[in-house]
């Protein structure tokens, strides 16, 4: 039957499409600022750890996050569940056999006086998300509703929802994916670079401390991450992201555990001791995405519908708030210029030449962390150490890494 909970003439400041964590986070930013936002998303979001839908990646929240997420109202609940993130640590092992050739690593206290950032599980984030929302009366969260067609004006924009019902809003955020439908209708294409790769998410334990160092061993393939979570089971534990080509990433996730528990031994070169599986295995598709515009009329493209890169340096969601940031300041200063021309084109201006860079970037890290021949993997392992190896570079490319605006 068709709703009519919200007829054709209701009219929101906002309507975000797409409930993931960048999604959530936008309603609860955009909602805390005064705006009264929708938010609608196909599937209900998962909080639970145990569910077997669970989302078992994890995210790293950068330091220069944190602001954002205290404005947001966020940040006081998802303290108490972060892992810091003091050390960063490359290793490459891309030698015959699987052992360190060249390890640097970066500590925050160069450049900062607090951690890089801080790891948390994606179903946790959700779960504490859905929580603030639930106290913000200019929010209204709609799980298990769709967008599904776009139709803007000078002054607005009609969202069609696939309960039937038509929505009046001043600012589409598209927040819906790397399929993005929003996107899709507003006729904004994309780039797409495939890497034949998967990466295989899960947990485990281990019975050397991390320390809060968070380490990527590269190795032929793709690197194998290991970013600190707090202790579970009264052990050390951390999520691990292993990324490989993708025959062979499906051969591992179908591994029996004792199997897969040597296998990631080996890979990991013994730096935390014998890994033991936690959770789950799961598999993502890894493609650098970045679409022709971040912008249309009376719509703003954020997080993967922007823009997707690999699980590398921990740029993905950070990028997104970036996105976040820009769009929030951008309406604080013009509330009466929500969404327009001027609004969505100084948008689309400051960031679509950073996410370029930074997608451009990390692409030619992830494929130089393929290479398979070795005179290349000797070059590569070259290049770590001279890169990374003088001092002035190494706090440039930390200040990059945390997303500084000017990291001279």
């Amino acid at each position: 039957p068709r709703s009519t909970l919200f007829p054709y003439t209701t009219l929101f400041r906002s309507l975000i499409s797409g409930g993931g964590v960048a999604g959530l986070t936008a309603a609860a930013l955009f909602g805390t600022a005064g705006f009264s936002v929708l938010l609608c998303d196909p599937t209900p979001p998962v909080t639970s750890g145990d569910d077997e839908a669970a989302d078992l990646r994890t995210t790293a929240l950068l330091q220069p996050a944190r602001e954002l997420l205290e404005e947001s109202g966020l940040w006081s609940r998802l303290a108490p569940h972060a892992a810091p993130l003091q050390v960063m640590r490359i290793v490459d092992a891309g030698g015959e056999i699987a052992e360190p050739r060249v390890s640097r690593e970066f500590d925050a206290s160069e450049i900062t006086s607090g951690p890089f950032g801080w790891n948390l599980p994606n179903w946790l984030l959700r779960r504490e998300m859905v929580a603030r929302l639930s106290e913000l009366d200019t929010v209204t969260f709609r799980p298990g509703v769709a967008t599904t067609t776009l139709l803007t004006r000078e002054r607005e924009a009609i969202v069609g929802l696939d309960d039937g019902t038509r929505v009046r809003c001043r600012l589409v955020i598209a927040a819906d994916g790397r399929t993005s439908p929003m996107r899709e209708a507003a006729g904004i294409s994309v780039s797409t670079r495939r890497y034949g790769q998967k990466a295989l998410a899960f947990a485990v334990t281990h019975p050397i401390p991390h320390d809060n160092v968070s380490t990527e061993v590269h190795r032929t393939g793709g690197p194998f991450t290991l970013v600190p979570l707090p202790d579970r089971d009264g052990m050390p534990c951390s999520a691990v992201v292993w990324m490989d080509d993708g025959v062979e990433a499906l051969r591992l996730a179908t591994l029996p555990v004792p199997v897969f528990e040597s296998a990631m031994m080996e890979r990991s070169c013994g730096l935390f001791g014998p890994l033991t599986l936690a959770t789950r295995r799961t598999l993502w598709p890894i493609i650098t995405q970045v679409a022709e515009r971040m912008s249309g009329e009376r719509l703003a493209l954020i997080a993967e519908a922007a823009h997707v890169v690999p699980p590398i340096g921990a740029q993905g969601l950070n990028m997104s708030l970036g996105d976040l940031r820009a769009l929030r300041d951008l309406a604080v200063a013009r509330p009466e210029g929500l969404g327009d021309l001027q609004m969505m084109e100084t948008y689309h201006r400051s960031r679509h030449p950073e996410v370029k860079l930074r997608a451009a970037g990390i692409d030619a890290l992830n494929r130089a962390s393929q290479l398979s021949a070795r005179p290349l993997r000797d070059l590569r392992a070259a290049g770590l150490s001279a890169l990374y190896g003088a001092a002035p570079v190494r706090r440039m490319l930390m200040q990059m890494g945390l997303g500084a605006r000017d990291a001279s």
